[in-house]
């Protein structure tokens, strides 16, 4: 009996042991670091971002003293078409953030009421669907062709690209979340007998208010190189006609210039967006894990 229990208490656990579960635990030890006040092993995403960007201006600097200016300017060549475009062309930058606003107001409008149709109205459900659907399959380079053809105006071409490319992102995502709707929540409702517009009102527009904010975050981005890409070909006004330019005139400093200036109003937008959406749903608990 001796014997055995000093071999089990020597050799290692397997995984039909009893002690086989007894793994180093990771995150307790990492909760026990943070609690002690350590730092954690890897950087936050903020230190972590910084560090890339860093990075990557030391490649570009390194890289164009090799290559002609044409192909890679340097940093500070950057720095000085980015100051110049902010302060001689912020018209066309306004004109496409303002393309953009209302080119997605209409695609949160339309795509959201596309989505509550075709997630409790059973009738038109089949039928929005397969639009939507139908739509999705169609690439975007088709629709901006199309549009060139259809609309003299360049306004009614960029509102028109957008919104037959973001609203069925919405549209799917907003009848994806109806649908994710516990069956409790709806019996709980119908029990104190509401019209169609409480239900709409109390019960289905809270549901889908964070699937609209979810969409928009993970959409704006795309919605904004489509714009660029839509501006490029059928307009003479905005960022994309303006980086179009400078790729015929060969000045590879306002490209890159521009692309910087577009990243940097993605991250603010999609910062303004999370800002709305905690103000918008305070009311609701975070859940979060140990």
């Amino acid at each position: 009996m001796a014997q055995a229990a000093l071999a089990s208490w020597e050799d290692p656990p397997t995984m039909g042991s009893i002690q086989a579960p007894l793994v180093t635990d990771r995150p307790s030890q990492q909760g026990a670091d943070k609690a002690r006040g350590r730092r954690p092993p890897f950087p936050d995403d903020k230190t972590a971002a910084i560090i890339v960007v860093v990075a990557i201006i030391i490649v570009v600097q390194i890289g164009s003293a090799f290559v002609p200016a044409y192909i890679l300017p340097s940093p500070v060549q950057i720095a000085r078409s980015l100051l110049f475009s902010l302060t001689t062309d912020y018209v066309q930058i306004l004109i496409t953030l303002l393309r953009l606003a209302i080119t997605l107001a209409a695609s949160i409008l339309i795509g959201t009421t596309i989505g509550i149709l075709t997630g409790t109205v059973a009738a038109v459900r089949p039928y929005l669907r397969a639009l939507v659907i139908i739509d999705t399959g169609i690439p975007a380079l088709s629709w901006m062709l199309v549009a060139v053809f259809w609309f003299k105006n360049p306004e009614y071409r960029m509102f028109f690209i957008m919104v037959v490319i973001v609203v069925p992102i919405y549209a799917l995502n907003v009848h994806d979340g109806i649908r994710a709707m516990p069956k409790d929540w709806v019996q709980m409702c119908e029990s104190f007998r509401p019209s169609r517009l409480q239900m709409l009102r109390y019960l289905i527009v809270p549901q889908v208010i964070p699937y609209v904010f979810m969409t928009t975050k993970s959409t704006v981005g795309y919605a904004f190189r489509m714009l660029i890409f839509a501006e490029l070909i059928g307009s003479s006004v905005g960022i994309g006609a303006l980086m179009g330019l400078a790729q015929a005139s060969f000045r590879m400093d306002d490209v890159v210039a521009w692309t910087v200036l577009l990243v940097v109003l993605n991250l603010l937008i999609q910062a303004a967006v999370t800002v709305l959406e905690r103000r918008m749903l305070r009311w609701r608990d975070e859940a979060s894990l140990r």
